[in-house]
């Protein structure tokens, strides 16, 4: 099921499911993106900080040359962190990842990554997401691991909403009150490491029983999970075999008890590394 991103006037949707691309770098990160476009992900999604946007937007470019998609197809992401915010130096750093990504055009998704609330400049920061949608750098702003007070405070700044929230979400931290305010306000909630990432989350015997009951893998019970609670899971994965079984998932359909029986999984100390948007500051 897609999601149309809102903001911009224009008809781009989301797709079920993206390509998380953390740490894949280089020539390995563009065949990762070559592979993931063959495969049929249309969702790319990388960061400034990820020291990555050339080499995903080579593979992406590599991917249309190919002929296995249409740059119309795709969504590439991007994100501004801390240490680049403020209104002059977030028009730079966007403008640093367009020159890097110039391979693909206009970068379809563009995120403040963190809100930094010590650091007090992700108002201004959005003010320059705004003004780059406006000179066409990006063509849709949204924000990472934002709460409700960070989306209030930037809407009462500013009258704009972002298009998308990128949060931390999978079993272990549902995240669910997070993910009912962004559907309340339109914004569409994407989950980052959505299969809890270096945890032994899998190994749960009630994601197991789950999994079983529909034949799949627990992994793909879990993103079946988040499609179900109607949020946008981007796993990373460079191996074109899992790749497949990731995008698979978009087709199981889990009934609510079965909802419910992975999300009680959820505990209050269920962040994989404790980083609390109210208090983290990342750079």
């Amino acid at each position: 099921m897609s999601k149309t991103l809102s903001g911009s006037g224009d008809d781009s949707t989301l797709p079920a499911i993206g390509l998380g691309t953390y740490r894949l770098r280089g020539r390995r990160g563009a065949d990762a993106v070559v592979s993931a476009v063959r495969t049929g992900y249309r969702l790319i999604d990388s960061a400034f900080s990820y020291e990555n946007e050339g080499s995903v937007s080579d593979g992406v470019a590599r991917a249309i040359a190919e002929g296995l998609a249409s740059r119309a197809e795709l969504i590439v992401t991007s994100k501004v962190p801390g240490r680049h915010f403020g209104y002059e130096q977030t028009l730079a750093a966007v403008e640093e990842s367009a020159a890097r990504m110039r391979s693909i055009g206009a970068i379809d998704l563009y995120l403040i990554h963190w809100p930094n609330p010590e650091q007090n400049k992700y108002v201004d920061t959005w003010r320059a997401l705004i003004e780059a949608r406006e000179r066409a750098l990006v063509r849709h702003i949204g924000v990472s691991n934002f709460l409700p007070e960070h989306i209030d405070r930037i809407e009462a700044a500013t009258g704009v909403l972002p298009a998308v929230n990128q949060i931390e979400s999978h079993p272990r931290f549902p995240n669910t009150e997070q993910i009912a305010y962004d559907a309340e306000r339109g914004i569409t909630t994407e989950a980052w490491s959505p299969i809890g990432r270096g945890s032994d989350l899998l190994a749960d015997p009630l994601i197991g029983e789950v999994a079983a009951a529909h034949g799949v893998t627990a992994a793909q019970a879990v993103l079946a999970w988040h499609m179900a609670r109607g949020v946008v899971p981007i796993p990373k994965s460079s191996s074109a075999g899992r790749q497949a079984e990731n995008l698979a998932a978009a087709a199981i359909i889990l009934d609510p008890a079965e909802v419910e029986t992975i999300s009680s999984l959820g505990r209050p100390d269920g962040r994989l590394a404790g980083q609390d948007p109210a208090v983290y500051e990342e750079m």
